[in-house]
């Protein structure tokens, strides 16, 4: 029976780079697979691309091709990733650049690109999940719109010999589920091999965290080798079974724990996980440790995919300004509290507006507010002040007034800083699937 080895090369747009490269040269994998895309990652691309028409890839994409396209090229293994983003056919033409520049010949990249509906979500004034609204009561403030779409136009590309296929926005294990159907062959409507093939997905997509990284806690959960962690491999077989595993020699581990820890990740109903691919049902799952390093995953199945496609809607919701400042030593509480008072009046003074406001002791109630019992006094607090503004000018002012709290506040405050930024938040609406109508297009070094 056919079997394929898929290996996850990033969980998130920032990860590192170099378990991807030790998963290219040691895994013995057929696929490697970067999914980089979170929910605002992308909204923040397009602001990108406005700005600069070659812009709006992932911003690790040269890094990340300059590291893995050799020992793929070497090893035959293609490359899928949805670090396209905002515009995957720049980051389709700088993969090509890459290629001709490190003497990589004849390779072949493919574009996914159709996410896109902001244009469609206007047009058809499709209601926002969240509150029910038409879009068009939003206009002002979207900046973008992006569908979920499946498998299928990553399977035709591979299918005429895609050595690399970059898109924007897919289903994260839709990326890992498109290779499958493509060796093995499966119907786009077998939904039991599909379901399947959506848990390996869902098992690799974050990388690091179901080979150890999110599961380690010292004294409890001790994983080993964590500066090494490597990223996980799946081995997947023509009926669907599958088993997670990693390099031998890299760091982290792979147990019945790691992997029950990550199939509950963002999963609402395990009998519905839904996918523009399947309604994968996770609900009976089992994982059986079948020796050091590798389990088997079984009993998934899958169900009619959904009618319509999620799409993430990005909107600019305000601003946040913030500032902090250290305070160390005997009374180092006090005067952490005297900075954040002394703050608090300085903006009623300047008429800061805010629609949100936080003063914090990071250390003592930054996260728990005042819900644990009182601790020993620490020796040292960090003061935060954080505030939502309607405008970049009075974000700005909230930090300013925690600076100058090192010559006006409280004695022996130190490293402080501050910034103020753009808030780009998301929602949701479900469209039709015939308005997100995906496309291919081929690049060639």
């Amino acid at each position: 029976m056919k079997t394929i080895r898929i290996g996850s090369g990033a969980g998130y747009s920032g990860d590192r780079i170099e378990p991807a490269v030790e998963v290219a040269e040691k895994g013995s994998i057929d696929y490697l697979v970067f999914e980089c895309l979170a929910e605002r990652t992308i909204a923040i691309a397009q602001n990108a691309k406005l700005k600069n028409p070659e812009a709006g890839y992932d911003p690790l994409l040269e890094a990340r091709m300059r590291a893995v396209l050799p020992a793929c090229r070497k090893n035959g293994v293609k490359i899928i990733t949805n670090m396209g983003a905002a515009n995957p056919l720049s980051a389709a033409r700088k993969t090509a650049q890459i290629a001709a520049e490190l003497g990589i010949g004849s390779l072949k990249v493919a574009v996914v690109s159709g996410d896109d509906v902001l244009q469609v979500l206007l047009d058809k004034d499709i209601k926002i999940t969240e509150t029910g609204a038409p879009a068009t009561t939003m206009s002002n403030v979207i900046v973008s719109a992006n569908a979920y779409i499946g498998a299928e136009p990553m399977v035709k590309a591979l299918a005429e010999g895609a050595d690399v296929v970059i898109t924007g926005r897919v289903a994260d294990p839709s990326l890992f589920l498109a290779p499958q159907i493509h060796e093995f062959g499966w119907a786009f409507d077998d939904w039991d091999k599909l379901g399947k093939g959506t848990a390996v997905g869902h098992l690799l997509e974050c990388g690091g965290q179901i080979t150890g990284g999110y599961y380690a806690e010292p004294g409890r959960k001790d994983v080993p080798g964590l500066g090494r962690l490597g990223f996980p491999i799946a081995e997947v077989s023509e009926d669907g079974t599958f088993f997670i595993t990693k390099v031998a020699d890299a760091g982290g581990m792979v147990t019945v724990d790691t992997c029950k820890e990550q199939i509950l990740y963002e999963v609402h109903d395990p009998a519905h996980y839904l996918t523009p691919d399947v309604t994968a049902d996770f609900s009976q799952i089992t994982f059986t440790q079948e020796g050091e390093n590798r389990v088997r995953v079984s009993n998934v199945t899958g169900h009619k995919r959904p009618d319509t496609l999620k799409a993430s809607v990005g909107y600019v919701d305000g601003y946040i300004g913030e500032g902090q400042i250290s305070y160390a030593g005997p009374g180092a509480l006090a005067r952490g509290n005297l900075a954040l008072d002394v703050v608090r009046e300085r903006l009623e003074i300047c008429g800061v507006e805010t629609s949100e406001l936080k003063f914090d002791l990071i250390g003592v109630n930054a996260i728990h507010g005042d819900v644990l019992a009182p601790q020993p006094e620490p020796t040292e607090v960090r003061v935060r002040v954080a505030g939502r503004t309607a405008t970049m000018a009075e974000a700005v002012k909230i930090g300013n007034e925690v600076e100058t709290l090192y010559t006006n506040g409280p004695a022996g405050g130190g490293g402080a800083t501050k910034s103020a930024k753009q808030v780009v938040a998301m929602l949701s609406a479900l469209l039709p699937r015939e308005d997100a109508i995906p496309a291919i297009q081929f690049i060639e070094a």
